[in-house]
């Protein structure tokens, strides 16, 4: 289950010939050769949802075709009503949808890339009461219950897959995708847990894989052979009673049989309980699932060409992956919403000019399940390549850009890029601001990629930096600039206890930065995001982030080998936790209620695991010598509007982490002196 070192050095894997020899190897599929080993993995963006973004859609696919990637799959493409995400998503169930795809096929091609169509059915994931499933059983993550197919109904789903892969030739696609996996409708038929049907579709597994087989055998009888037709196959379910691994191994040799092209990597079903994505999920973790399928597959003498995925963000270990034969290709979806030119960048030997995805889902996925267009924490052209155009400016300009976190590197670096004189000021003694603090994070440890970006960005544009500078508004006046930018960025907010200025409270700056020793029993005063993550930072061993551990993130989330365990997921096996946590807010229900939609789960779940106590509806009364007595500390609090059932948390240290203020010293007396034209 070995993965590469998720920050190995881009030098490692250099060579004179081709810093990648691997991922920048071409691949035959016999019809066609694809130019590298990269596909830039389907992902909703909110493109697919409306006749009005098609433009954008060719735009946004257009870029990434240009920056080099071999294969793209859109976003997922519905076949039919039954198989919508929700109500009037996106769809492609007739010529008049064909042609207006055509824009998105052209403006690909005419980069020189390739392009295939993704067809989605979610099933019972259909957030709508028109949803369908092999068994009238609801889905964890949607409240509409799904009707029973009948045989007929069966029939014309599967004939709905054909059609709509039909119209993505007609279109002028490449080829499609046809999603089987992360508990999507195909899926949900291969499984007991969603399938209970006695008649031919049930039962049996010969019986519960016929309608992933029969989809990818009629598609490709009615496409042809010169189509791609890549099935995504989900390796390990990661639900109880989820696929066995003899199960997974049938269906891989089953619908190379019928006429796949590729077989996809999926991960993990949506209601799964073990993250797959995100910032805290270690790199590559994965591709050990499908390297133990491609052994068996060679080994039966099958050669279908796997792709692997999964939190592969860079091409040192995309490379890596490729090279230790765990996959033949290499899938990465949100890379490409960072930056649009990794392949180029990484073909010409600049890695350390690529725009790392963070993996932070704050803009991509958090957007889609809010049913707004997705974007990029760390790019945020990304999926606006219309509307936010690069151009150079036309009149240059003297800019002084106040503060070096990451909305003022951006918009400094962006400045200079487009020819304008740039300042950037900021008084710490390093570029980064709050970033600084939220790589000390475990699991957050990818934010460091993003100051390395744009570290390297800061120097190829020439732009002047002052660090170590606490710069005035009579500086500025002086310094004669056209324009002034504030990205001065927070202070920490003041909560105002009695009591709080004892030396054993602490700021959380303080903790993240290791400025103080904390001891075993801590109170955080405040839960949202500052103190969820300072939360993690405490009860975690320190050097011990299982981010950076594979096996020891494994064992956590109970992740297992599906040869040994039927879905792959056992009882977690959880390292003790560092300290005794008390989380604290004042608010009444759930403790981060504020948190991620697509990750806010993840981090209850680890604090869960880790013993923390969450308490809400509390008010903080005062902060004072514990009733133990000794050096300790009393954390004074009551419940609710009626400030009832008063107790002490006696405590070693409390910090404070309850939020964050903007930090605007500088904005009124600019304001005043622009005023006075001084």
């Amino acid at each position: 289950m070995a993965t590469p070192s998720p920050f190995s050095s881009p030098s490692s894997f250099s060579s004179n010939a081709s810093p990648y020899p691997h991922l920048l190897a071409p691949l035959d599929l016999g019809f066609t050769t694809l130019k590298n080993r990269v596909l830039m993995g389907s992902m909703h963006t909110g493109l697919e949802d409306g006749r009005k973004h098609f433009p954008a859609m060719a735009a946004y696919f257009a870029e990434r075709a240009r920056g080099g990637v071999g294969l793209m799959v859109t976003g997922g493409f519905a076949p039919n009503i039954a198989g919508w995400t929700k109500p009037f998503a996106g769809m492609l169930a007739s010529t008049g949808a064909a042609r207006r795809h055509k824009q998105v096929t052209d403006a690909v091609h005419l980069e020189g890339g390739k392009i295939t169509l993704q067809i989605l059915h979610t099933g019972r994931y259909g957030y709508h009461p028109l949803c369908v499933a092999p068994s009238r059983i609801q889905s964890p993550i949607s409240p509409f219950t799904p009707r029973e197919l009948s045989v007929g109904g069966i029939e014309r789903q599967i004939r709905a897959f054909i059609r709509c892969a039909l119209l993505a030739r007609e279109a002028g696609y490449d080829g499609v995708e046809i999603m089987g996996s992360e508990g999507y409708f195909i899926n949900q038929f291969l499984v007991t847990h969603t399938n209970q049907r006695t008649d031919d579709w049930g039962g049996s597994y010969a019986n519960r894989m016929r309608l992933a087989v029969e989809i990818v055998r009629r598609t490709r009888e009615a496409v042809g052979p010169d189509f791609i037709i890549i099935y995504r196959l989900s390796i390990i379910d990661l639900i109880p009673g989820g696929s066995s691994w003899e199960e997974v191994v049938l269906l891989a040799k089953a619908v190379e049989a019928a006429g796949a092209t590729l077989i996809n990597s999926g991960i993990g079903w949506h209601e799964a309980r073990v993250p797959t994505i995100a910032t805290s999920v270690p790199r590559g973790a994965f591709t050990w699932v499908t390297k133990k399928l491609r052994t068996e597959l060679r080994a039966a003498g099958v050669m279908i060409p796997l792709i692997t995925s999964n939190r592969l963000n860079m091409p040192e270990v995309a490379e890596q992956v490729l090279a230790d034969g765990s996959a033949d290709m290499v899938s990465m979806a949100r890379p490409f919403l960072a930056d649009p030119e990794f392949v180029n960048k990484a073909a010409q030997g600049r890695s350390s000019e690529i725009n790392t995805c963070i993996a932070c889902n704050q803009a991509c996925l958090d957007h889609a399940f809010k049913a707004k267009l997705a974007s990029c924490l760390v790019n945020p052209r990304a999926v606006h390549e219309t509307t936010l155009v690069i151009n150079i400016a036309p009149a240059k300009k003297r800019v002084a850009v106040i503060g070096a976190g990451p909305a003022g590197l951006a918009a400094a670096t962006t400045l200079a890029e487009r020819g304008h004189a740039v300042h950037l000021y900021d008084s710490a003694d390093k570029i980064g601001g709050q970033f600084n603090l939220a790589k000390r994070v475990p699991g957050k440890e990818e934010f460091e990629e993003t100051l390395r970006y744009f570290g390297q960005r800061i120097a190829r544009t020439g732009l002047k930096l002052h660090l170590n500078t606490r710069i005035t508004a009579a500086d500025l006046i002086t310094g004669k600039f056209d324009e002034v930018i504030l990205a001065t960025g927070v202070t920490p907010r003041n909560p105002r206890i009695p009591g709080q200025d004892h030396p054993k409270v602490l700021s959380y700056i303080d903790v993240l930065l290791g400025r103080q020793p904390v001891g075993q029993r801590v109170a955080l005063i405040g839960a949202g995001g500052i103190g969820f993550d300072v939360a993690e930072f405490l009860v975690t061993t320190h050097g011990h982030s299982t981010a950076l551990d594979l096996p020891a993130w494994l064992a956590e989330w109970g992740v297992a080998d599906p040869g040994e365990v039927r879905g792959g997921v056992v009882r977690p096996q959880i390292t003790p936790p560092a300290r005794q946590v008390t989380l604290l807010q004042r608010k009444p229900g759930k403790l981060g209620k504020g948190l991620g939609k697509t990750t806010g789960w993840i981090h209850r779940a680890a604090l869960k695991m880790k013993n923390v106590e969450m308490l809400s509806s509390v008010n903080y009364e005062r902060i004072g010598p514990n009733d133990e007595g000794g050096s300790g500390l009393g954390l004074f609090i009551t419940f609710g509007d009626k400030r009832l059932d008063g107790t002490v948390l006696a405590v070693d240290n409390i910090v404070l982490c309850a939020g964050q203020e903007p930090l605007r010293e500088l904005l009124e007396p600019l304001r005043w002196r622009a005023s006075k034209r001084i």
